[in-house]
């Protein structure tokens, strides 16, 4: 997995942080400007960096046009509905740029996993859910799904350091300890939704999230590639492939997931 973050890197990690957003903000203009939809789609296994990484990309985004969507628990009229209705009243309108902390792949993670769905639920969400991201991308929405990837080792001393940070208790969940329980019940979940659900429309793009800068600066480099604006430096659009890859079954073999 990508190298943690040194103390040393800070003051560098601060000034790219800095240059990527504004050429986020240039990015937001033209969104703005062209009536663009775009939705962000962020997965990864608990403490994998997702609130941080979401955090610096909308900081200095108008927040009239930027949406972050984390959405509860569902209530019990939700469950007995058509699967992704919760969640298409957060779908962008036009010149929005919206964030997805967690979305409908939970029935492919935590779900599958702790038996919160039942197998034919899995599998309804399985056939479908290809078919409801063509529908999205054909009515304008541009889609990116960013799965954050982090080993064993340092998911169990995120969770250990959060539970001792009282400004991170709100983050603590009677869930963190079956995440490592069940680490590979969640890394066979994980690889079989990409397996099942990547493809040439709506690809996974995979972030070896390890180094909490590398994968903060990563993203937005890739974001700003895959929303190229006029005026945006390309300088700023080159994400390290070491660090952030789309899918493909050889990242397996090659040791590029976590096992």
């Amino acid at each position: 997995m990508a190298r943690r973050k040194s103390s040393g890197d800070g003051e560098t990690y601060k000034t790219a942080l800095r240059e990527l957003q504004v050429e986020l903000v240039k990015v937001q203009r033209a969104v703005i400007g062209n009536g663009d939809k775009v939705l962000v789609i962020f997965e990864g296994r608990d403490a994998a960096g997702k609130d941080g990484t979401i955090k610096r990309i909308v900081e200095h985004l108008s927040p009239r046009e930027t949406r972050v969507v984390a959405l509860p628990k569902p209530s019990d009229r939700e469950r007995s509905s058509w699967y992704f209705q919760r969640y298409v009243p957060e779908l962008p309108a036009r010149q929005e740029i919206v964030l997805f902390n967690r979305s409908w792949y939970n029935r492919a993670g935590v779900e599958r996993v702790m038996d919160f769905c039942s197998g034919p639920e899995y599998e309804e969400f399985m056939r479908t859910v290809v078919p409801f991201e063509h529908m999205l991308a054909d009515s304008g929405i541009r889609l990116l799904k960013y799965y954050l990837d982090i080993s064993r080792g340092e998911q169990r001393r995120r969770l250990e350091k959060r539970r001792e940070d009282p400004l991170k208790q709100w983050k603590v969940s009677s869930l963190d300890n079956k995440a490592l329980k069940f680490w590979k019940q969640y890394s066979a979940a994980r690889d079989e939704m990409f397996r099942r659900t990547h493809n040439p429309v709506t690809p996974w793009y995979v972030v070896r999230a390890d180094n909490k800068y590398q994968t903060r600066l990563n993203v937005i480099r890739h974001l700003l590639q895959q929303l190229a604006s006029p005026g945006v430096d390309p300088r700023h659009t080159r994400p390290d492939p070491s660090v952030l890859f789309e899918f493909s079954v050889d990242a397996f073999g090659q040791g590029l997931i976590a096992p």
